[in-house]
């Protein structure tokens, strides 16, 4: 997707140059979907800040909120700690004359709470995930009331440098928290068994990392770019009496679909409780 000019030109404050952070708004500079010239880093931590001075150095890193870098600022993208989400918000809103459009990450923090603390409704939920880093995210959000079609278009073409994007009800996006938003983490560990897996058949370390992060990974591939449903990829390997199905036997008797669908579902229920 080619990035217009004029949103190349946006001006981007990010409150939180953490993991988040880094994964989306670095991966959209690393896209070439904004100007580093353009984008401002506010975080506590040294060490996030050096991370942003060594990765894009042309980034402007403070260490605090400061009434200039929100004024300057047509987007205001808050990705600290939950907990946080609100209060920030409010502080920005206190340096600020007119209502920049403010985009979050924090997962459960609703709609109408960060209204409030914005003091308008100019406001959009994001729930990305980490491997948006490397330009392979996926990512959702919904809108309050005063976010114009403009606001939609400019969050779509940004996400869009950093993977895919869809539009969600704010409902749907507890669904999107527990699957894409923490999944990274479920396939991690996918990864990491198949590789013990390996070793333990005797392959060398490194190795048996390698195939494992490229199976995955292009069995992701065959899974979009075809079209076709995953058990019907899955039916294609498991020949009648042979190895895969005698793995597959396995997995079922381990209980593995059963604790994927759990995990989903404890994420999303953890994000509804953050929200309370």
């Amino acid at each position: 997707m080619e990035v217009q000019q004029e949103m190349k030109n946006t001006r981007l404050l990010l409150i939180g140059g953490g993991q988040m952070g880094r994964a989306l708004v670095g991966g959209i500079l690393d896209g070439g979907g904004l100007s580093p010239e353009n984008v401002q880093v506010i975080d506590r931590n040294a060490q996030s800040r050096d991370w942003w001075n060594e990765h894009h150095a042309a980034v402007q890193t403070h260490a605090s909120l400061t009434a200039a870098a929100c004024e300057s600022a047509e987007i205001v993208l808050l990705a600290v700690k939950p907990h946080a989400t609100c209060q920030i918000a409010s502080e920005v809103f206190e340096l600020t004359s007119t209502p920049r459009l403010v985009i979050s990450v924090a997962a459960g923090i609703q709609l109408a709470d960060l209204c409030k603390a914005s003091g308008h409704e100019r406001v959009i939920r994001v729930m990305p995930n980490t491997p948006s880093l490397v330009g392979a995210g996926a990512s959702a959000y919904c809108v309050a009331d005063d976010v114009q079609p403009e606001d939609c278009d400019t969050v779509e073409t940004l996400l869009a440098g950093v993977g895919i994007v869809a539009r969600v009800t704010e409902p749907q996006l507890v669904g999107v928290t527990g699957l894409s938003g923490s999944g990274p983490a479920y396939i991690c560990l996918v990864i990491e068994a198949l590789a013990d897996g390996g070793v333990l058949a005797g392959l060398p370390r490194k190795l048996a990392m390698q195939l494992a992060a490229q199976t995955v990974l292009g069995t992701a591939k065959m899974v979009l770019d075809s079209g076709k449903h995953p058990g019907e990829l899955k039916d294609a390997v498991a020949s009648p009496g042979g190895t895969t199905i005698a793995a597959l036997h396995e997995l079922e008797k381990g209980g593995l679909r059963s604790a994927l669908i759990s995990a989903v579902k404890a994420s999303a229920e953890k994000s509804i409780e953050l929200a309370k």
